[in-house]
């Protein structure tokens, strides 16, 4: 259920005004050089700025988003290189953003802090929240960042310790990656989590599934008791593109190399490798000002894509038709299609980037959100793959939205760096006949490498995969809340429900890692036959599963195919699978 702010109109408009007149007074970029304009929604701050100003302003933008879950105002922190003093909440559609080249090149000494947002510590409905590129030495030594999904943490230094919950109470799924913490990260009671790249000196605390990919010193312990997934390296990823200014007050954004078998962060040695594109190669699209037209125009010009914070109405697709374009979002913008159309589409090209992105299904229904090559793409990518980094989807909850899918991806090889694809659960504009959202995800492509795959409440087929040598690395999902009837809710003769993961029949190689799925049934005599269908083939293969049920109705009657057994209430019972097709006695527990 949506925590309801309990600010008045007034005071947090007043909020807003005492947050740019600071920002006003004190301008944040040295006159070395000129600032971008970013627009309203970026604060921009300089080490040179009074302490108590900075703070007032980042006061103000939490004032507004502390309990804005369904909010249209989108912000971005952005912090110059230097050294800083400040104590920094987050809220919702809030992104704080260090600006060097390196993490330690912004340091923050007093705390970066994600606070649960529901009473009893509940961090359950902490989404949409960001921190990138700095360091936090924090008071205390402890860097509280109690968070649910598309709560991204990349590219930091924690000069200390790092807690996922707070005081204990529920947190849901989270992602790091890029990190480094000099003490420990305690995980507590959070209920699936995925880090890769990471390194730490100790990590503490399991639930249901913790996956580490590439980590350097994961915990000791294997799956399923501690239930730990360990896969020793990354087998290829391009981390986020970002922002970062130089000494001489440039501004850039910095596109990291393409790596295989990695571990760990991609700083340690120094400057992430990649290549730096100058801004004045973006274009810096304005939400209420730009149009998909404006934006397609600069695009066909040969213009890369910033799209600063808020939500933007599109009348027609955003189109993404040269290789190597960076589309790279600030401050969650986000991206709402108004006719029923895609909200953006790219060609079958090399080398597109698409970050930091908030899709928002609009009231008519579209085929699809984003779709990653046209249908029928055949081109390899295997050298300079498409990927997608932080990018999430939404189907109601900020008013009624409808899709059938919310993300095809059509082109070979892409790599999806961390995405929540969620029909809402709560909030407004919530029903089954109102939301409606058949698929999160459907892959055509061959070779797709998906890490942090998090999918939930969609009516049909959370996942659909069509193509073959497919790798999904970390999936969370709960399946609809909201099915009236199980003659809703069936997808075949003598199936109950959809099957939260499908591989068609047709799929003869693929592979997955850490799956967690869940049930959470509002009305009786409905269940589910099994959270995952695949061929049986020896090529198709699973690892570490497992299904919980929540709540007090109905079950899901087997994990994967007709393995696993029924979950339960009464008393409660898990169901967990090491692998599948099974190379031990276990048959799970």
């Amino acid at each position: 259920m949506a925590y309801q702010c309990r600010n008045s109109v007034v005071a947090t408009r007043l909020s807003i005004v005492l947050a740019l007149l600071a920002y006003a007074l004190f301008p944040a970029v040295a006159a070395r050089a000129a600032s971008p304009d970013f627009g309203p929604g970026v604060l921009i701050f300089d080490p040179s700025m009074p302490a108590a100003a900075i703070q007032n302003a980042i006061d103000g933008v939490y004032a507004v988003q502390r309990h804005n879950e369904f909010g249209p105002q989108r912000n971005a922190l952005l912090f110059l290189p230097g050294n800083y003093h400040v104590d920094v909440p987050v809220g919702y559609y809030t992104e704080v953003v260090g600006l060097g080249a390196l993490p330690d090149d912004t340091r923050i000494a007093g705390n970066v802090h994600a606070d649960a947002s529901l009473p009893k510590n509940n961090a359950t409905t902490n989404f949409w929240m960001a921190a990138e590129g700095f360091s936090v030495a924090p008071t205390g030594g402890n860097m509280q960042w109690a968070v649910s999904q598309a709560v991204p943490l990349r590219r930091m230094h924690i000069v200390g310790n790092l807690v996922l919950h707070q005081n204990h109470g529920w947190a849901s799924g989270g992602w790091m990656s890029d990190d480094l913490v000099d003490g420990n990260v305690d995980s507590g009671s959070q209920q699936q989590w995925i880090s890769r790249n990471c390194e730490w000196r100790t990590w503490t605390g399991s639930n249901w599934n913790m996956v580490f990919v590439g980590v350097v010193h994961p915990p000791a312990g294997k799956w399923p008791s501690p239930p730990y997934t360990e896969v020793p390296v990354t087998p290829i990823i391009r981390e986020k593109p970002f922002l970062q200014v130089n000494k001489a007050g440039d501004f850039s954004v910095r596109v990291p190399s393409l790596r295989t078998n990695s571990t760990g962060i991609t700083w340690r040695g120094g400057e992430t490798p990649g290549r730096s594109i100058p801004i004045r190669e973006f274009y810096i699209a304005r939400a209420g000002v730009d149009t998909a037209a404006s934006i397609n125009a600069q695009l066909a010009r040969g213009r890369n894509l910033l799209l600063t914070p808020g939500i933007y109405d599109l009348a027609s697709p955003i189109r993404v038709t040269r290789p190597n374009t960076v589309v790279l979002g600030l401050g969650f913008a986000t991206l709402r299609p108004i006719h029923g159309t895609a909200a953006l589409t790219t060609a079958d090209a090399d080398g597109i980037i698409i970050a930091g992105l908030l899709f928002d299904a609009g009231p008519l229904q579209s085929p699809v959100l984003l779709q990653v090559g046209p249908d029928g793409s055949r081109a390899s990518h295997r050298k300079n793959p498409i990927s997608l980094h932080d990018v999430f989807f939404r189907v109601g909850g900020a008013g009624v939205g409808r899709t059938l899918v919310n993300l095809t991806i059509n082109s070979n090889d892409t790599i999806v760096d961390h995405t929540w694809i969620w029909r809402a659960d709560h909030g407004t504009g919530v029903g089954w006949n109102l939301n409606t959202s058949a698929n999160g995800m459907v892959v055509n492509g061959t070779g797709v490498t998906i890490y942090g795959l998090f999918v939930e409440h969609h009516q049909q087929f959370q996942v659909l995969w069509n193509g073959n040598g497919g790798r999904t690395y970390f999936y969370q999902s709960e399946i609809p809340y909201d099915p009236p009837d199980q003659a809703s809710y069936s997808s075949a003769a003598g199936v109950n429900g959809w099957a939260s993961y499908k591989i068609a029949s047709s799929v003869t190689a693929h592979e997955a890692w850490g799956l967690g799925i869940y049930s959470v049934f509002q009305h009786p005599g409905v269940v589910l036959s099994r959270a995952i269908e695949t061929p049986r083939n020896p090529n198709v293969r699973f690892h570490d599963m497992i299904t919980v049920c929540l709540g007090d109705k109905g079950e899901i009657s087997n994990v994967i195919n007709d393995t696993g057994g029924p979950t339960a209430i009464h008393p409660r019972v898990d169901r967990k699978v090491t692998d599948y097709p099974q190379t031990t006695a276990d048959a799970g527990h």
